[in-house]
């Protein structure tokens, strides 16, 4: 530990809940990890601009409801990729070792989850590029505001599922039953989010749900930033309430993680 680092963690008497330069080592051993794995670092990238291709090609005919459906999946294809890959690649560190190996060193749990989410959010980053470089270019879609807040919603999407990956995989003892999860945790979410039913036609208990998961603020900021040329009051709120989610699990995930 630099000296630095005792005097950030000592300040005012306190002790920091995580240490700079150890969350960022964490972050890099993961991301040497699954760089040595190149095609499932390649295939995550490009599932996102698949299935986007893929919507395409289904609504060939139908210009006008690629328009309505084509934003509001930047918030949901990000979530189902990365909380797939975060819940196993964190729960193959659990069940070899790697993460008790880790709590036995100084560090703290903040260190290990911060350390995690650094290196998929580099991952995501990259993600959302792709993806929204694909859609509003070689695709057409096209959005009234500016492509970059596609971005941001496809890249907090992203830390979404990132975040849920994390908590499933303290509770999953292999990676059959991380996958196992997915219905439960993320596929309600998908169907109460607004994608197929505006939600005001739903029945009431149906958007009480709707109302108090993330992924329906992550498809409600996508349409907005679709059908309006600046940033909305709406699109603010909405990027807001998803980050204070992840980053309610985050920690949520790092109370998951025992000495």
């Amino acid at each position: 530990m630099t000296a630095n680092d005792t005097t950030a963690r000592l300040l005012h008497g306190r002790r920091l809940p995580f240490t700079p330069s150890i969350t960022t080592a964490t972050a890099h051993r993961v991301l040497l990890q699954i760089s040595r794995d190149r095609g499932s670092t390649a295939l995550m990238l490009a599932i996102p601009c698949m299935l986007m291709l893929l919507l395409k090609l289904m609504f060939s005919g139908a210009e006008e409801s690629f328009e309505r459906i084509g934003p509001q999946v930047f918030g949901i294809f990000p979530v189902i990729v990365m909380y797939l890959v975060a819940s196993v690649s964190t729960l193959r560190e659990r069940t070899t070792g790697t993460a008790e190996r880790l709590l036995t060193l100084p560090v703290q749990r903040l260190d290990i989850v911060f350390g995690y989410s650094l290196a998929f959010a580099f991952l995501a980053l990259l993600q959302a590029v792709l993806s929204t470089l694909l859609a509003v270019g070689p695709l057409g879609l096209d959005i009234k505001g500016p492509a970059y807040l596609l971005m941001v919603i496809a890249m907090l999407g992203a830390l979404l599922g990132l975040a849920l990956g994390l908590l499933v995989s303290a509770f999953a003892r292999n990676e059959f039953q991380a996958v196992q999860f997915l219905p439960a945790g993320v596929l309600p979410q998908f169907l109460v989010c607004g994608l197929f039913v505006p939600r005001q036609e739903m029945h009431g208990l149906l958007d009480f749900l709707a109302q108090v998961m993330p992924m329906t603020y992550a498809v409600q900021a996508a349409t907005e930033a679709a059908t309006h040329q600046g940033v909305t009051g709406i699109f603010v709120r909405d990027a807001v309430i998803i980050l204070v989610c992840v980053i309610g699990v985050l920690v949520a995930s790092a109370a998951t993680l025992k000495r």
